[in-house]
């Protein structure tokens, strides 16, 4: 069930050097996939959706890695590289 915060709104804030990791898992997630033969977007798309970690190969140690940041931290980044 979700929190109630009422009219309040909840802050949230990333750490300094984590955009640089995000960033970097990112872009090796991304070639494990591709080099599997998958759509790396749209296999990203269904992890970030799902939070379901089988959307992700295992080639490269790429489902661990997605695995080691939370997927509102890879929203950040990608919005804020997105709206710059």
């Amino acid at each position: 069930m979700p929190q109630d915060y009422g009219d309040q709104t909840v802050s949230f804030k990333l750490e300094k050097d984590k955009p640089d990791q995000v960033y970097s898992i990112l872009k090796t997630v991304y070639a494990a996939l591709e080099e599997k033969g998958y759509n790396p977007l749209n296999q990203l798309v269904g992890y970030m959706l799902s939070g379901e970690p089988a959307y992700i190969t295992s080639h490269k140690q790429a489902r661990n890695l997605i695995c080691k940041i939370d997927r509102d931290e890879i929203m950040e980044v990608l919005l804020k590289k997105y709206l710059e």
